[in-house]
């Protein structure tokens, strides 16, 4: 990268971290640390949901799909569309006032709320897993663009970069740091694609014509994609809206229901159609390129020779002037770190306020738990890079975590909101069955994980494994509700 770009892309993250040194020293408490004092508006709140939920896995992600499936990728984020808009209206309303009314911090207590304390400890653990693997999913992300688009940077030392950068940012600010770089964060990968990333790929690969001439008539529509694939990942990525520990954090920093529910419109329509399709173009683009030999100077002749994830940072490298790489590279960066400081913060709030207070009696109302959450946070990140570090790809670590969390705690959350029959017994062992077999199929039917194991068999009809644990997770609830109410 040339010295003025690298200028850029340096003072990018000394602002990042000057803001977490900032609200460092402002915090006031785990009210603060955690939902920023329930005092945030619509605007703030809606730009950093969609920065958390698209942020940067699914911005690399997205570019992986363009890059072998065309536009019809984009279909991944229209379930984030259809969740934003189903959580606003079914989910917003029940669980706002009450979280206000409660004090509540974390997704669990309302598991709490509806069922006991021993259900809300394991939704608390399922919640702190698989946020984890997020921000795993994140560093990796992170990772890949940097090996990517810096001479010498291997994907190891990329990776220990990006780790040191996400956890001491997050460990510093607390949420309310974490909601207001989203805002500046997601504007500016917003204008980096639109005003830099796409107008320049698009005539550095010779426009539509070359496009036609170089892809298969299939990469320009949005029907290359199989009915499977669309199925596995509406029930993968929708769900999340109704279980995701980082956005119930932000209904509750909210100021009032109404609020939150704009922030949620605004957030669906952010992620479909705008940022879908702007995702795959530029990963469209980056496979035009490849195969039109622009990364033979890198080593790379044809795509086929590349990994899915790393054409998208290499056209950029590849066609962007001098300065306006150092820009597009920051706003990539951005919405990385918006998606890896939220996750670090969500699964920190489990493990300090739904296992440590619950289990040791701790009142993490006090300022001196900031200090505990920090280590907490500082802890799981550590373990995050750890996991980085075994994975291949950032969307299988994305869509293993999503779908152990969705299979676990969907089901209960909803029966506990809806249905006045759940019982305790039926919400705890609906977790475990959902969990645990939608990851024991996970780990038995997938061919790339990054380690052997002693039996392999495929799924029927190529669904994913989380439509079983869903199923199973649904019929336990209903029938150990009948079968083990609770005691009045």
């Amino acid at each position: 990268m040339n010295p003025v770009d690298l200028t850029v892309f340096v003072l990018y993250f000394l602002v990042v971290l000057g803001i977490g040194v900032f609200f460092y020293f402002r915090n006031k408490g785990a009210d603060e640390y955690y939902i920023g004092g329930r005092k945030m508006g619509y605007s703030h709140v809606g730009l950093s949901v969609v920065a958390t939920d698209v942020g940067g896995g699914f911005s690399i992600g997205l570019g992986g799909l363009g890059f072998v499936m065309g536009i019809s990728g984009s279909w991944m984020l229209f379930t984030g569309l259809l969740g934003a808009w189903l959580a606003a209206v079914l989910l917003i309303p029940k669980v706002k006032n009450l979280s206000t009314e409660k004090g509540f911090y974390t997704m669990p207590e309302v598991f709490n709320h509806f069922f006991n304390a021993r259900v809300a400890l394991l939704a608390g653990i399922i919640s702190a897993i698989g946020y984890v693997g997020f921000s795993s999913s994140q560093m990796l992300a992170g990772a890949r663009l940097a090996s990517a688009s810096f001479d010498g940077v291997s994907l190891e030392a990329a990776l220990y970069i990006m780790a040191f950068i996400i956890i001491v940012y997050t460990v510093m600010g607390g949420i309310k740091a974490v909601i207001y770089t989203d805002t500046f964060q997601w504007i500016l990968l917003l204008g980096g694609l639109i005003f830099i990333g796409l107008p320049i790929g698009y005539i550095s690969i010779g426009g539509i014509d070359a496009i036609r001439e170089t892809v298969d008539p299939e990469m320009l529509t949005l029907t290359n994609i199989s009915w499977q694939q669309f199925v596995n990942w509406g029930v993968t990525i929708l769900p999340i809206w109704f279980v995701g520990m980082t956005l119930y954090q932000r209904i509750y920093a909210t100021r009032t229901e109404k609020e939150a529910q704009k922030a949620w419109y605004l957030a669906g329509l952010l992620e479909w159609p705008v940022m879908a399709f702007m995702g795959v173009l530029l990963g469209l683009f980056a496979k035009v390129a490849a195969d039109q030999g622009m990364f033979a100077y890198m080593g790379y002749e044809m795509a086929s020779e590349m990994h899915q994830e790393e054409g998208l940072p290499m056209l950029l490298r590849t066609v962007l002037p001098v300065g306006l790489m150092g820009l597009m590279m920051s706003a990539y960066f951005s919405a990385i770190m918006s998606t890896a400081d939220s996750c670090l913060v969500a699964a920190s709030g489990n493990v300090t306020t739904d296992i440590i207070e619950k289990v040791f009696g701790i009142d993490t109302s006090r300022i001196s738990m900031i200090r505990l959450s920090q280590l907490v946070t500082l802890a799981l990140g550590l373990l995050a890079f750890m996991l980085a570090a075994v994975f291949d790809t950032v969307l299988q670590i994305m869509l293993y975590s999503y779908a152990f969390m969705v299979s676990a705690l969907l089901v209960p959350i909803i029966g506990g909101i809806y249905w006045k029959r759940s019982s305790n017994a039926a919400a705890l062992w609906a977790m475990i069955v959902g969990g645990v077999l939608t990851l024991g199929l996970t780990i038995f039917s997938d061919k790339d994980l990054p380690f052997e194991v002693p039996v392999q068999f495929t799924i029927p009809f190529g669904l994913d494994p989380i439509i079983f644990g869903l199923s199973a997770s649904l019929i336990v609830f209903v029938g150990f509700s009948y079968l083990l109410p609770d005691k009045n």
